[in-house]
Parts: C-alpha cells; structure tokens; sequence
C-alpha cells in the first residue's frame, strides 16, 4: 500500500476538511488514524481541532504528507508528569487556597515549544483553526491567527485542571465545552465534505466517577454527547466521513500508559473502513455519515443519517 494508495480524493467534494476533537490521552487515537489516512491520495484542505485535537492538528496543518511520522515521534514523549504534574491532592490543597486550577501547564507549554512546528498559525502549511470556549459567554472562538502555542493551550485549558489563557480581552478555556468535535465549525470555514478523527472519550461509561478529575471528565462527556448529536446534523448538507474510535482499552483521559495500544487499534479499525470506501465505487459521495459515531446507538436521528 506504500506505492499504490487507497483512491478517495476523487470522492470527497473540496475543500476537504480534518476535524479532530478532544479527549486528552485518547488523542493517540488520532495518530494511528492518520496513519491510516496516509495509506490513501487524502490531502486536507482545512483543518479543525479542538482540545488535544488542536495539538495534533497543528502537526497536521504544518505538514500533511509528513504529520502521522511527526506524531508517531511526540506521542512517545508525552506521560501524565509532563501533561498534568504533581500529585492531584496536592493541587487540590492549592485550589482551596483559592487557585481556580489544579495543574501548572509549564510543562505542556515546554513540550509544546519543543516540538510545534511552527511559531503562529499563520506559518503552517494548511489553514487552521483551533477551537476554544469564552469562560465568561460561552461562546465558541475560533482562533486562526496569532501565537500558535498561546492557541493550543487556550483550546486544551479544561477548566479547574488548567488556569484559563488570556487572549485579546477575554478568558479562553478548552473547546470541548462548546464543541467537542467541532464538525459544525469545520462547514461554517467551508468544508464541502469532513473527515472525523474523534477520540470517542465521551461514550457513556458504567464506570461510576469518584475522584475530582473522574467527576470533571464525566460532566465533559456528557455535554460532549449533547454537542455531537447536534452538530452531525451538517452531514444532511455535506459527507461526513467518521472514522472509528476504539472503545476495548481500558484508559482513561489522563492515563498516557495505553498511547501506543489505543493508536494500533485505531490504525487497524480504520484501514478496513477506508478500503472499503474507495472499493465502493467512483462516485462522489453524497451528504450523509459515513460510518459509526459513538452517539450514534443512542441516538436515531444520528443513526438515519448514515450511509455506510
């Protein structure tokens, strides 16, 4: 597959659009679905992130051809001290002192200068957008210009773990409060079909949430599922092509022990799907969803969209 690769350009309406939601750790999942997508003729021609989704998107926009072996190098690097150092309890001592965050984001900051491939958004190779949330509104802010870094950690700053970042006047936290998978987004910069790289980490959990950061991710999943059902209602007016997100490992998204696993699995649950959309035919694909949401089995009106 390395010299002859999968034929899907010509079946997908540009601009073509990546969009990759957040889910802290279960981002690795993005690098094994790029590594999938490079085994076709795919080449974006915008792309949105939010969260860790930015993060890899930014690899992605810098470099498309190159992105999967980019990632494939930083995600190795990347543990639980650098993303979210220090013992919780401690932390927690602080925020009663009254901190409004747990965690100093100097080491993501640090890991971020190291090996973001560009100083500003307007320097990669591919227009991009990260996604954040106004604190103070609620309203979604696409960020397209400016510091790169600065961006990321604004769409990566989950409130209470990370301090918010303060840009142009206001005070940004992560996307994922207003647009876990920012696909909407994605069609509103004017993408004529999409291609989903979700990490699936809001899927509902018969793990009851105890701790301080189980109780905080378990309230970002479930807005997340009310923001997804809502937003796949573009693909009745463009192709939304959703690769799967796996859901056998056990992790969670500060675990960064099971990045190489959740990636692997990623890659060989989405090679089949990709294949068997370029041997569907030549024609170029309708509005619709292409493959299995993880909304989609609670939810109809997401399952009626889906063609494939």
């Amino acid at each position: 597959m390395d010299d002859v690769r999968l034929a899907l350009a010509h079946r997908l309406p540009r601009p073509l659009a990546y969009v990759l939601g957040g889910g802290g750790a279960y981002g690795a999942v993005q690098m094994g679905m790029l590594r999938a997508l490079a085994l076709t003729d795919l080449r974006p021609d915008l792309v949105v992130g939010t969260s860790v989704g930015s993060i890899n998107g930014a690899v992605v926009a810098a470099d498309p051809e190159g992105a999967a072996a980019d990632l494939v190098e930083l995600w190795p690097q990347i543990d639980r001290k650098q993303v979210f150092p220090g013992r919780v309890i401690t932390h927690a001592i602080a925020t009663a002192g009254g901190r409004p965050y747990l965690f100093d984001p100097g080491p993501l900051s640090d890991l971020l200068a190291t090996y973001l491939p560009a100083a500003t958004v307007e320097e990669l190779a591919v227009p991009f957008t990260a996604v954040a949330t106004d604190l103070d509104t609620g309203e979604i802010v696409l960020i397209e210009e400016g510091d790169l870094r600065q961006a990321l950690l604004a769409s990566s700053a989950i409130p209470g773990v990370y301090p918010w970042v303060e840009r142009d006047g206001r005070r940004l936290v992560d996307g994922g409060l207003a647009a876990m998978v920012p696909v909407r987004q994605a069609v509103e910069r004017g993408a004529a079909s999409v291609v989903v790289l979700d990490c699936g980490q809001y899927r509902p959990s018969s793990r009851r949430p105890d701790g301080l950061l189980d109780v905080i991710v378990q309230s970002l999943a479930i807005a997340a599922r009310q923001q997804v059902t809502a937003d796949l209602a573009v693909a009745e007016d463009v192709p939304v092509v959703y690769l799967p997100a796996p859901h056998a490992i056990r992790s969670t998204l500060f675990d960064f022990a099971h990045t190489g696993p959740l990636a692997e699995q990623a890659y060989a649950d989405a090679v089949p799907m990709l294949a068997a959309l370029a041997a569907a035919g030549d024609d170029v694909l309708v509005p619709g969803l292409y493959g299995d949401p993880p909304v989609a089995a609670a939810h109809p009106a997401v399952a009626e969209l889906r063609r494939a």
